[in-house]
């Protein structure tokens, strides 16, 4: 099928018979609330095979035996922020949450932050849990409190209010002996579980029930317009 603002065509085989019922569907389906395509994953029968091919199945993702989750955070034109998760098989779980204070400058990892917290929030302490995000500086910035100890420190990080969040979530599940494991995958593949934690996300970035809205502590200090004419407030 192929849809544009003026047309719509579909082709099927010369010998299928289609029934009225399903003329009727392929007239309405344009007509349907649009945005991205819904995320439909299938694990059995032929499909199978292609999810498994797809970069998260070589990474083990679709044959993760725990809770898989995976989570995006939009950033709109550096002026509003969503942060969304989705978790994979057994009951499906979607969440989202709008990001607040943009005044102090949003960020491309604020809302990654936030939606990596509502995972580990949806994710029972003890069961092992699998993360898959598009932000690289997410990974970063978790490392750091895995893998430095007692030198790690949160002075000069932008993000504090929440990343002290995903920390005590993370201290939680470790004290729990619930292991979690994170896995980037490439940002702007439409690799469909991130596109579904982007939908997610979406739906609120525009909203007014705003989480995360307190103060991170920054001094807003001036704005300016760049050359490209977008706002770009200095924090410290």
């Amino acid at each position: 099928m192929a849809v544009s603002e003026d047309h719509t065509s579909c082709w099927v085989h010369k010998d299928l018979t289609v029934t009225t019922k399903q003329i009727w569907a392929l007239l309405t389906t344009p007509r349907a609330s649009g945005g991205k395509d819904e995320c439909q994953i299938r694990l059995t029968g032929i499909e199978r095979e292609y999810w498994m091919a797809t970069e998260i199945g070589r990474l083990g993702g679709y044959g993760f035996r725990f809770t898989v989750t995976a989570g995006d955070g939009p950033n709109q034109k550096e002026e509003k922020m969503g942060a969304g998760y989705v978790k994979l098989r057994g009951k499906k779980k979607r969440q989202q949450k709008k990001v607040g204070h943009e005044q102090e400058g949003s960020s491309s990892i604020r809302p990654e932050l936030a939606a990596f917290v509502l995972a580990l929030r949806g994710t029972p302490v003890t069961k092992p849990m699998l993360y898959l995000c598009d932000n690289q500086a997410l990974l970063k910035a978790v490392k750091i409190w895995v893998s430095e100890g007692g030198k790690a420190t949160s002075v000069g990080a932008p993000d504090t209010d929440i990343l002290w969040e995903a920390i005590e979530e993370l201290r939680k599940r470790s004290t729990a002996e619930g292991a979690t494991f994170l896995a980037k995958v490439k940002a702007h593949r439409e690799e469909l579980v991130n596109e579904e934690a982007d939908i997610q996300a979406d739906k609120v970035i525009s909203g007014k029930d705003v989480s995360w809205n307190g103060s991170t502590g920054q001094i807003q200090q001036f704005a300016h317009h760049d050359g490209k004419g977008l706002a770009r407030k200095q924090v410290w």
